[in-house]
């Protein structure tokens, strides 16, 4: 490989003269170029839109993919679609998962069953869900997420080269400020009055000498100074427009916030729709579903008939008092909280569940160890062991 030495030369006494004039700089040993103040401002504005955009492009990631992990392989997936010029997939969501699950676990449990009849409505909402989440993910990158990573890896790149080239150009502009200030004071000293009493006539020619040489050196010195000025004011005016530029960054990001905020509210009616329908779906099974999970068998149901029906020829007995017959109390009725499962023995007790919540209230000449409960329009003898009564 060749190499332009000259050029490698020149390009380390630069960035050594660079260093030098920004080093003192900071000890306060030489002057600062200051920026005019408009420049400052955008500058300033600049900064403050990259900071925040960076920080609410990331915190949308989170929100978009919340699991850390996930999300860093979800990025480096994209980067490795974005290098093979291919389509990123659609990736399946979490509640698409779960109502995979559901479906799968109503499947082993029996569909015909209430518990797997209701996981299988479940799970196909929750399936629902997840596409309408897939769907705002979808809707959130192309609308928000692309227009921000665009201006960070984009715009904001060519801000910061621009940026980065205009401090060049000022360091420049200073040294040659620095290098004309000194070679005028050398060129002071060396006009000075010389002195004609001089018996060494030599010394006399040397001090002239040095006069023209220092001369020569505060023209070129004020040459450099011109040409480092026009850079420095080019460079300034392009770096002002592209700052300037912010403004209608703002603007565009603003149509997307409307769009993802238009995307977010149409995913959670969706999700609010979903959840109602869901409702209304396990509401019209709940009546049917719960009490035949607990009621007994039909052969064990006619067997018990049988057993309690009267033999043939019999005079009827009087009809006992059923619990479904017995009416609340107008006072004395509680709430209670069920403290566990109880599966209901016969048809005059009440299956519970925990941390359901139902009404209890007793009858005279009731045992002690029992209570009516109603929940809804069920009604049978719950244990007091299974409550906790609340006040």
């Amino acid at each position: 490989m060749d190499f332009n030495v000259k050029k490698l030369a020149s390009d380390a006494g630069v960035f050594f003269t660079r260093a030098v004039q920004f080093t003192e700089e900071k000890l306060g040993q030489a002057e600062k170029t200051e920026l005019d103040a408009h420049l400052e401002n955008l500058l300033a504005r600049a900064d403050c839109t990259k900071n925040w955009t960076e920080k609410i492009f990331r915190q949308t990631e989170i929100l978009l993919q919340p699991n850390p992990i996930d999300h860093t392989g979800a990025r480096i997936e994209e980067f490795f679609y974005e290098k093979l010029d291919k389509k990123i997939p659609s990736r399946i969501t979490n509640g698409e998962i779960l109502g995979q699950y559901m479906e799968d676990a109503a499947n082993d449990f029996g569909p015909e069953t209430p518990y797997g009849s209701t996981l299988i409505k479940v799970g196909e909402f929750q399936r629902r869900l997840g596409g309408s989440e897939r769907e705002f993910i979808q809707t959130s990158a192309i609308s928000f997420l692309t227009p921000l990573r665009n201006f960070l890896e984009g715009d904001w790149r060519t801000i910061s080269r621009e940026r980065r080239l205009l401090e060049n150009r000022r360091l420049d502009l200073d040294i040659c400020k620095a290098r004309l200030k000194k070679a005028k004071v050398a060129e002071a000293k060396a006009l000075a009055t010389p002195d004609f009493q001089e018996t060494r006539p030599r010394n006399f020619v040397l001090s002239a000498s040095a006069s023209a040489l220092w001369s020569e050196e505060v023209n070129k010195a004020e040459q450099e100074l011109r040409v480092a000025q026009t850079e420095f004011d080019r460079q300034a005016e392009v770096t002002r427009l592209l700052l300037e530029a912010i403004s209608s960054t703002h603007v565009n990001h603003l149509r997307c916030l409307h769009e993802f905020v238009e995307a977010q509210a149409t995913y959670y009616a969706q999700c609010h729709q979903h959840m109602q329908e869901l409702q209304r779906e396990l509401a019209r099974s709940s009546g049917d579903a719960l009490p035949n999970t607990f009621a007994m068998s039909p052969s064990r149901s006619a067997g018990v008939s049988a057993q309690l029906a009267p033999p043939p020829g019999a005079s009827p007995t009087p009809k006992t008092l059923e619990v479904e017959d017995v009416q609340a109390p107008a006072a004395g009725t509680r709430k209670a909280k069920v403290l566990y499962d109880y599966d209901a023995a016969d048809t005059s007790e009440l299956s519970l569940l925990a941390d359901e919540l139902i009404t209890v209230y007793t009858l005279p000449g009731m045992d002690p160890d029992w209570l009516i409960g109603e929940r809804g329009n069920q009604k049978g003898k719950v244990p007091v062991t299974y409550l906790e009564l609340l006040s």
